[in-house]
């Protein structure tokens, strides 16, 4: 599979990864709202600040297994954090041997899926400044997302779903 790339404008061999800009949290903002709460939104980083609460999300890679093909689906996703694991992330992020992890919620809404309840995950820490792996709890297992996850997909429904994520420009 070839495709082009939004963010170089090169062409590619193989399966583009699947991502998200903003968490979920983001994009069911209005515009108004956005100018008023958004404090930061960069490639890594969002925080959101209400006059009750503050929200800290930082990107992460999810890796779905294709159990019968030769590749995996990967996601560009988002999740949430507490304040002291995200500023603790965030003072650490530039450092080649981040170790460790914490919890924090799936912020992303892949679709194809329902997500009325969050999805607790863990966040592992990566070496080499690489974006921390995203592994969905498995006590969730009645969420088909964490089904999916856990019993991998075929190769069928993964080129499916980047086709919708090409044809939506996510």
């Amino acid at each position: 599979m070839q495709f082009q790339c939004t963010k170089c404008g090169n062409i590619h061999e193989g399966w583009p990864a699947i991502t998200f800009d903003a968490p979920h949290n983001y994009y069911i903002l209005s515009e108004e709202d956005k100018e008023r709460y958004v404090k930061e939104l960069s490639d890594d980083f969002c925080i959101i600040e209400y006059e009750d609460q503050t929200d800290r999300f930082i990107r992460a890679v999810l890796f779905q297994e294709v159990i019968d093909g030769c590749q995996d689906l990967h996601y560009g996703i988002w999740v949430s954090l507490s304040e002291k694991n995200f500023d603790e992330y965030n003072e650490n992020f530039l450092s080649e041997d981040q170790e460790g992890g914490y919890f924090g919620y799936l912020c992303s809404q892949i679709p194809g899926y329902n997500f009325s309840s969050s999805i607790k995950t863990n966040v592992v820490l990566a070496k080499n400044r690489q974006r921390p792996e995203v592994i969905p709890h498995k006590d969730q297992m009645d969420n088909e997302f964490v089904q999916d996850y856990w019993n991998g997909i075929t190769q069928k429904e993964a080129e499916k779903r980047i086709a919708e994520a090409m044809n939506n420009n996510q």
